[in-house]
Order: structure tokens, then C-alpha cells, then sequence
């Protein structure tokens, strides 16, 4: 059996250093074996750079996966084909640099990290997430076993979808993108663990990460606003997965939130 912690989208500062805080104990207290975490965020708040890659790498993150913010730290475009553990979405248009999905091997199983992108609400420009996951998984050779699918995606029709899509086919779908932790995790007929959102890593004392007062603004004016990255109560959330590496059949997904002691849980 095989304990794989997915984590929802660290954001920022607060996000990295709870991340960092939080899970070599997890590792430790509940047997985890592997890691992989969202990181589109991670530069304050917007895209991610090769260096805090590699902090949040260090930290404890095995595969670190990115969404529609993936190219916001323009240099970024440069340094994601230097990480070979980064992943961005799979159905990005042809020619976007890195690479969609990783193989790698934990406790002699090969796992792949697959990363997709949403079109409803989100990014229309982007390939067909349902069809580039069908192509990925019936021509691709060297997929590990167990394949876990971050679908980043803002509708909830959307992911669910994409769970029952895949049900039978991959070991797990959790979304994320929202920042909002949804409370529906479940082993789907087929035996792919199922989640719609994650959830967030970064402060909750927040509006999904960000300083309540910049985002009050923007509603109640209507006007251009710098949205800062939020400092309060920093919780980790994800889930934990139990996976049968032979079958890559997930066995059992619960939702986790842990805090910083600081504050409480």
C-alpha cells in the first residue's frame, strides 16, 4: 500500500512556509510516500519562479503541478525546462514549453502526475481537457500504474466530469484551482479517488488567499485593485490518498487541513 498526500494550492509566502512547516510531520505521523502539491501560486500569489520551485522541492514536494497561472512569472517560461518534477497542464497549445505530465517511481511502483486545465469560466483557449487526457492515456507509453490527475478547473461540473470520465482509467482526480476545500471525497465505482477542490495552502484569514480588504474593494467599486497576498491563520489542505500500487486502485482519499500551531487547527 501506498500513501500519496495531494495539496491543495499553496499561495504565497504564508503558503510556502506552512507547507514547508507542515508536511516533513505528516511524512513522519502518517506514513506519506509521496507528495505532490499545486504551486501556481507560490510566487506571491501568481505563477511560480525556478527558485521556489526548488525551495518548495526542498520542503518536501516530490511533483509540483501549475494551472492558468503558470506563465505569470515571465521568466518562468524559461526555467520549467529545468525542473523536471514541475508540471503544467497537458492541454496547453502546442509549443508551450515543460512538460504535462511526469513518471516517477515510489516504493518500486511507477506513479504519473497529470496536469489539466479547465475551459468553463477559465481558459477557452486551451485544448479539450477530456480529450487530451484520452490521448495521453491510450497512446502514451510508460504511464506508471498509479496516475494521479490534478484537474485545475473553476466550474465543479467540470471536475466531476472529469472524475467519472476517468473512473476505472487513473488512480485519482482532485481538483483545485478554487481555493474553497469542497467536502466530497469518495472512491468513484471504478476505484479513482475523487475530490472536487483540494482546497488552499495559505492564509484563511482571506478571501482565497488574498487580503480581505483588497478584494472588498474591488467588488464594491468596480475599480482596478492591487490584490495582496493575505498573512492570517495559514492552514494546509489537501487529501490522503491510500493506493494499491499493483492495481493502482485507490483504496481509501480523506480530506486533510492542518494549521499552524499558532493558531490553532
Amino acid at each position: 500500500m501506498m500513501r500519496i498526500l495531494m495539496v491543495g494550492d499553496i499561495v504565497g509566502a504564508p503558503g510556502r512556509t506552512i507547507f514547508a512547516r507542515t508536511v516533513a510531520r505528516l511524512r513522519r505521523e502518517r506514513k506519506v510516500d509521496l507528495v505532490v502539491a499545486n504551486a501556481e501560486n507560490a510566487a506571491g500569489g501568481k505563477g511560480l519562479t525556478r527558485a521556489l520551485a526548488e525551495e518548495l522541492m526542498e520542503a518536501g514536494a516530490d511533483i509540483l503541478t501549475l494551472g492558468d497561472h503558470a506563465w505569470d512569472q515571465r521568466e518562468f517560461l524559461r526555467e520549467i525546462g529545468l525542473l523536471d518534477r514541475v508540471v503544467r497542464p497537458a492541454n496547453y497549445p502546442p509549443g508551450a514549453p515543460g512538460r504535462g505530465w511526469v513518471t516517477v517511481e515510489c516504493k518500486g511502483t511507477k506513479v504519473t502526475v497529470l496536469a489539466l486545465l479547465g475551459r468553463v469560466f477559465m481558459a477557452p483557449f486551451v485544448e479539450c481537457p477530456f480529450r487530451a487526457a484520452d490521448a495521453i492515456l491510450t497512446r502514451e507509453t510508460g504511464l506508471g500504474r498509479v496516475i494521479l490527475v490534478d484537474m485545475h478547473a473553476e466550474a465543479t461540473s467540470e471536475k466531476t466530469a472529469m472524475g467519472r470520465h476517468l473512473d476505472g482509467r487513473v488512480t485519482a482526480v482532485c481538483g483545485t484551482h478554487t481555493h474553497v476545500q469542497t467536502a466530497d471525497e469518495t472512491v468513484l465505482p471504478g476505484g479513482t479517488g475523487y475530490l472536487t477542490d483540494l482546497g488552499m495552502t495559505g492564509p484563511k484569514d482571506s478571501i482565497i488567499g488574498r487580503t480581505t480588504e483588497s478584494i472588498l474593494r474591488s467588488f464594491l467599486t468596480g475599480l482596478p485593485v492591487r490584490f495582496e497576498v493575505a498573512d492570517g491563520n495559514p492552514r494546509l489542505e489537501g487529501a490522503l490518498l491510500e493506493v494499491e500500487g499493483e492495481t493502482g486502485r485507490c483504496r481509501s482519499i480523506r480530506r486533510i487541513r492542518e494549521g499552524d500551531p499558532a493558531h490553532g487547527t
